[in-house]
């Protein structure tokens, strides 16, 4: 087969050897909502059917590509943008990409949307600011309350609820199991797994 060092390979011809779409599945919510819970347990099951996803959220984000932002709104912003555009680049070679991140404006997941345009599947991941806060895993709610972190989402700074999102998540009376299913059943739908 004779190739131009030009030609890029179709994204199709990477969906199709995947036996998937490509696509991102952006969860978004308070901290300790289940995002990173619900990504993990939904990485774990598309690997044992043979899928292949890659999760990419604040934490891992944070302590590399992002390690230079903080939490003002602008660096908010900019930590969506180059989460978008980096999700962008794997969804456009086949992958399903799970992207937890508090987005806590819609300007932001707006942001996200027009980036990611039709791969993009926004999953709000319901919990109350109590609920949350009562779950605390990582002891944040607790330094928040102590006035240890500034801007803290749901305290110092709003989250605004996403207005149509793709699912809905209620993690207040579904386990993350539940929500696994439920996601499953989305992409199957969707037609971006079998």
């Amino acid at each position: 087969m004779h190739l131009h060092p030009s030609d890029t390979l179709p994204r199709h011809h990477k969906e199709t050897l995947l036996g998937q779409k490509g696509c991102v599945l952006w969860f978004c919510g308070l901290s300790g909502s289940g995002k990173s819970t619900i990504a993990n347990a939904l990485e774990h099951v598309l690997h044992e059917k043979g899928r292949f996803a890659v999760r990419l959220d604040g934490d891992n984000l944070r302590g590399g590509l992002n390690s230079n932002l903080g939490f003002s709104d602008n660096d908010r912003l900019e930590n969506i943008r180059r989460t978008a555009e980096l999700a962008k680049v794997l969804a456009a070679n086949g992958v399903i990409v799970l992207c937890s991140l508090i987005t806590p404006r819609g300007a932001f997941r707006d942001l996200a949307r027009g980036i990611l345009g039709k791969d993009f599947h926004e999953f709000y991941v319901k919990a109350n600011y109590a609920t949350c806060e009562a779950r605390d895993p990582k002891g944040l709610y607790a330094k928040a309350a102590a006035g240890e972190i500034k801007d803290f989402t749901g305290l110092d700074s709003a989250f605004e609820e996403p207005q149509y999102p793709d699912l809905v998540l209620d993690t207040e009376h579904a386990s993350a199991r539940d929500s696994v299913f439920e996601i499953l059943e989305y992409l199957r739908d969707k037609g971006i797994t079998t």
